[in-house]
């Protein structure tokens, strides 16, 4: 997969160190000379010394090859002109922008670009008290319109110790997976969740941190 990143700082390097250690072809797109110089010499991967939302800079870096281009500018501006180029002008398939503010994600997508928002996620979990040490994988796939969680169920668990069938879930939510002892178990009605399981939930955006609360309690 030939993956186009246009960003800069911290997010734009752990991005393209998590995409070439899966093998993927990583091509990155920076503003800044000395950020550029020290990206070549840290990752595998191409740089490219330009604005990103520039369509010759695009061309250059071989947009119109690019299965997937992600754009995490720290200018929502600049993130939403990058995917719209990149699929108007080099038919690339799968486009991912950056909303900086969390109101221009559902700007992004009534454009036809599909956005994400860090602080949508982060601030659903705060507004739930979610206990967030209890949260170790969050993803948002379906271009972020279903949410995929791994949880930890701790001593002060309220479901700890409940069958599944006893458990009362939020609609449009499911548990998929219970990792036990390293052994994965797909659960039914019978089972019993227990302290120490690794819990694999299936919820939407809107029901996210209700069903995290169900399964985690608040934070005294």
């Amino acid at each position: 997969m030939k993956v186009l990143i246009v960003g800069s700082g911290n997010t734009l390097y752990f991005l393209c160190r998590n995409f070439t250690a899966k093998g993927y072809q990583v091509i990155l797109i920076n503003r800044d000379r000395e950020e550029c110089v020290q990206l070549a010499r840290q990752l595998s991967a191409m740089v490219v010394c330009g604005d990103g939302s520039d369509a010759t800079i695009l061309k250059e870096a071989g947009a119109m090859g690019a299965d997937v281009v992600l754009a995490v500018t720290p200018n929502d501006q600049d993130n939403l002109v990058i995917c719209q180029l990149a699929v108007l002008q080099f038919a690339v398939p799968r486009v991912l922008a950056l909303a900086n503010d969390p109101d221009n994600a559902e700007v992004f997508e009534k454009l036809g670009v599909s956005a994400f928002s860090t602080t949508h996620i982060v601030g659903s979990l705060i507004e739930q008290r979610v206990s967030l040490e209890q949260i170790i994988n969050l993803l948002p796939v379906g271009e972020g319109r279903v949410n995929v969680t791994e949880i930890i169920l701790g001593h002060d668990s309220p479901v700890a110790g409940k069958r599944l069938k006893d458990i009362n879930l939020p609609e449009n939510a499911l548990v998929a997976v219970v990792i036990r002892n390293d052994q994965p178990i797909v659960p039914r009605g019978g089972n019993e969740l227990l302290i120490g399981d690794r819990i694999v939930l299936i919820t939407l955006p809107e029901n996210h941190g209700l069903v995290l609360k169900t399964f985690t309690g608040e934070r005294k």
